[in-house]
C-alpha cells in the first residue's frame, strides 16, 4: 500500500497562483478590479500570482467570493475526473491552530456545482472564525467526535457529538472546540450558483512587508 502525503505548501501555492490568473483572465480583470472587488491588496495578488507568497484561507476565501468560485476551485487543479478518490493524507490543509487543530480541504466538485467536502480537527479549547461566504452559501456539519460550539450571527448553537447542523454561512461564523477532548466534524460547504458579494469587500489587506 503506498504511503499518502499532504501536498507540499509550494504545490498549492503555484496551483492558487495559477487559478488566480486564470479567472482574472476570463473576467478580464485588472489587478485594480480584483483588489477592489476581493479586498485584498494589489501588492498581495502580485503575489499570489506569482507563487511568492503563500495565501491565507481568509485570502482565499475573499478571491473565491470575488470570482464567486468555490475554495476548491482556486486551490486544486480545474480537471475533475469521473470520479475521484482521495486517500487519508492527501487533503490540503488550509489552516491550522494549536497542535492537533487543522481544516483540510478533501475534495470539490469542481466549479459548476461547487460543493466541498472538508475535514475539520480541533485541538481542545482551539476555535476559529469563518469568513462570510458569499449570499445563499449553505454549510452542513456532522460533528464525529467531541462537541462542536457554533456561532452564527452571534447566537450560540452546540452540536453533540453524533449530531448534525446546516445554517446558511453568508454572515459571521465561527466554530469552537470548548471542552476537554479533541474535535472532529465533517464539513460540507454548498456554493450558491447564483452567489454575489452581499455587501461591500471588507478593507484590503496590507501588503508584505
Amino acid at each position: 500500500m503506498g504511503v499518502t502525503t499532504v501536498p507540499e505548501p509550494e504545490v498549492v501555492t503555484a496551483a492558487v497562483g495559477r487559478n488566480v490568473r486564470a479567472e482574472r483572465s476570463r473576467k478580464a480583470w485588472t489587478l485594480d478590479d480584483l483588489a477592489a472587488r476581493s479586498g485584498v491588496s494589489k501588492g498581495m495578488l502580485v503575489q499570489v500570482e506569482q507563487a511568492r507568497s503563500n495565501p491565507s484561507i481568509a485570502t482565499i476565501c475573499r478571491l473565491a467570493t470575488a470570482f464567486g468560485v468555490s475554495v476548491a476551485s482556486l486551490v486544486e487543479a480545474p480537471e475533475v475526473p469521473t470520479a475521484r478518490v482521495v486517500l487519508a493524507g492527501e487533503g490540503i490543509v488550509l489552516w491550522t491552530g494549536k497542535p492537533g487543530s487543522t481544516s483540510t480541504l478533501l475534495v470539490g466538485s469542481g466549479t459548476r456545482e461547487q460543493v466541498e467536502l472538508w475535514d475539520v480537527r480541533m485541538a481542545p479549547h482551539d476555535g476559529y472564525e469563518g469568513e462570510p461566504h458569499p449570499a445563499g452559501t449553505r454549510e452542513l456539519l456532522l460533528v464525529i467526535e467531541g462537541e462542536l460550539t457554533l456561532e452564527v450571527d452571534g447566537v450560540e448553537y452546540r452540536v453533540p457529538e453524533g449530531g448534525a447542523t446546516a445554517f446558511v454561512a453568508d454572515r459571521p461564523h465561527a466554530y469552537r472546540n470548548t471542552a476537554d477532548l479533541p474535535l472532529r466534524l465533517s464539513m460540507t460547504v454548498v456554493h450558491s450558483p447564483a452567489a454575489r458579494l452581499p455587501h461591500p469587500p471588507p478593507a484590503a489587506e496590507a501588503d508584505p512587508a
